[in-house]
């Protein structure tokens, strides 16, 4: 006998999270239904709002109820400083550090031809209109060190060099508090590249 399909339907919804596979999202639609269905009733009234006040900031393109958000309003940022990231959970992270008071482009993604996604998937010409207004000094590619991330980086990076804008890339090397004998050999290599001046 089979399972309701209203059940299914609900397992196969919850697999659309990144990370959750078919038994994952099996634990999840039980554990709502039979132990906490507040839970669950709450979880659909949150991402229900969530997708009906949401929408993308008109300056950095992260997540905001207004058309720009508090970040990009803000008189205390510095908006010669133009910080790319590839997702909203990136900038939460340079903004965790206190030690950036720019202003941020979210691509909401990045570069995968495998994927399909290109230049125009990632609406790299809004990037590349926020980078050349007047404000604009300085663009900081922060995308992840990851072949994806790389590639965009590169591609931005041409594109706005092309344009007279100074571009820079978050430096890589040993993390701190990290010890050489745990660095794998990439890293290290890196670091000897990046490596400045005391």
């Amino acid at each position: 006998m089979s399972s309701p399909s209203s059940l299914d339907e609900l397992i196969e919804a919850l697999r659309v999270l990144p990370g959750v596979g078919p038994k994952s999202a099996q634990r999840m639609a039980y554990h709502l239904l039979q132990r906490d269905q507040r839970g669950a009733q709450r979880l659909a009234q949150v991402l229900g709002h969530a997708l009906e006040v949401l929408r993308h900031c008109e300056r950095c393109n992260t997540f905001t109820e207004d058309a720009v958000c508090q970040r990009c309003a803000s008189p205390q940022r510095d908006p010669s400083l133009l910080c790319v990231v590839e997702m909203p959970a990136d900038l939460a992270m340079v903004e965790q550090t206190h030690a950036y008071n720019g202003l941020y482009y979210v691509l909401m993604g990045r570069l995968s031809p495998l994927d399909g996604i290109g230049p125009r998937e990632l609406r790299l010409d809004k990037l590349l209109a926020r980078a050349t207004d007047s404000a604009v000094r300085e663009v900081i590619l922060a995308t992840n060190f990851t072949n994806e991330g790389e590639a965009t980086a590169h591609v931005i990076a041409e594109a706005l060099a092309a344009r007279g804008i100074k571009v820079s890339r978050l430096s890589r090397g040993v993390p701190v508090g990290g010890e050489l004998e745990h660095t794998d050999a990439g890293t290290i290599a890196q670091a000897l590249v990046e490596r400045r001046a005391l």
